[in-house]
């Protein structure tokens, strides 16, 4: 088994490159939970109580839109009945009434409606029982622990909640889905005779915002999971219970853009080191970044990259082929590992015959 030796290559010094803004406290916000993720990395910018199982009102329709993209495709024939017509918010369907699984979507992240997201599972799931273990599956897959679903609309009920930190991670999964990000970022859209507005009024005030869900009920108060980009960097902000959340989420964004700044700790395709290469035509090979990696941080924070790989290769090797992996730490902490790989092929060398065998040829 071939021995690993660990090679520190750069240290990436980022004092002074971030705005002076980055001084500045994170806000207070006035909700139970919430939390401030940069959607790229994971990393946590600021929260308040993360982790603590809430009540969740219509944000729940993230999960519904995502587990209905897995399962149905956009194009599906829906037919609405009667037992679809919940209360609460709605796009106002009538049972009878013909429409496309894509005309749903809208209709469920847009106005909210209970009554779409009640038609979509039990289309997609076949019945709503079966969709909302599915839509529990997901969540466990996507690592939210705190997390339990019992309907496919977020009104009240027991076992259904979740927490801001799962949130968070959900929002920054589901917008890495081009559909589901489509439609989230939609602020009107016409189905049949409707037109459908959406409810996320930061879409039209706050600089960069792309999305996501509102909600309410009695039991949650304002529930409210957006998302903005601004100069490559993304992020996510949730707030359980909350009665000021608009101004609560754009303050957030403002600290997070100030505070933070988006940088690039490995290069893909760049190259790092060399590495001896044993029976090849060559004696050595360059080995580069199998792709790149992302952080967000502040000023005075470093984060240093170091490399993991054999002692010795043997060839032959072929281009991007992963012979070891880069590091990326911070505060003595790991952030990521990235596959570091050949950024040439190195052919094997022909093998040269003894004086015996050059004889041995001879003779025959």
């Amino acid at each position: 088994m071939q021995r690993k030796a660990a090679l520190v290559l750069m240290v990436c010094s980022l004092l002074g490159c971030v705005d002076c803004a980055a001084a500045q406290s994170a806000p207070q916000t006035g909700a139970e939970a919430f939390i401030l993720m940069d959607a790229g990395s994971g990393r946590v910018l600021t929260g308040k109580n993360t982790e603590r199982e809430l009540a969740i009102a219509s944000t729940t329709k993230i999960m519904t839109a995502l587990v209905a993209l897995e399962t149905g495709d956009l194009s599906d024939k829906v037919t609405v009945k009667q037992n679809h017509l919940k209360v609460g918010s709605s796009m106002y369907l009538r049972a009878g009434e013909v429409l496309t699984l894509e005309e749903l979507l809208y209709g469920l992240l847009l106005p909210s409606g209970n009554d779409a997201a009640e038609c979509i599972a039990d289309h997609c799931g076949g019945g709503v029982e079966r969709f909302v273990a599915r839509m529990n599956e997901k969540a466990a897959a996507l690592g939210m622990t705190h997390t339990s679903f019992a309907n496919p609309s977020g009104l009240d009920a027991q076992g259904h909640y979740s927490c801001a930190l799962d949130m968070a991670r959900l929002a920054a999964y589901a917008m890495r889905e081009p559909t589901f990000a489509r439609i989230a970022a939609t602020r009107t859209a016409a189905v049949g005779e409707r037109m459908l507005g959406n409810h996320n009024k930061l879409l039209a005030s706050l600089e960069g915002c792309t999305g996501l869900k509102t909600g309410y009920t009695d039991n949650a108060g304002r529930t409210l999971v957006t998302c903005c980009e601004r100069d490559g960097m993304r992020l996510i902000a949730v707030t359980l219970n909350d009665r000021s959340d608009w101004a609560d989420h754009a303050a957030l964004y403002e600290y997070g853009f100030a505070a933070f700044a988006r940088k690039r700790a490995v290069a893909r395709g760049e190259e790092y080191t060399l590495a001896p290469v044993r029976g090849g035509t060559q004696t050595s090979v360059s080995l580069a970044a199998g792709e790149s990696f992302f952080y967000p941080v502040t000023a005075g924070e470093e984060l240093l990259v170091s490399a993991r790989l054999p002692e010795e290769l043997t060839a032959p090797l072929a281009a991007g082929q992963a012979v070891g992996e880069l590091i990326v730490s911070m505060d003595g902490e790991e952030l990521a590992r990235v596959p570091l790989v050949c950024a040439e092929p190195v052919a094997a060398a022909e093998k040269k015959q003894s004086l015996f065998e050059r004889l041995f040829d001879r003779t025959g």
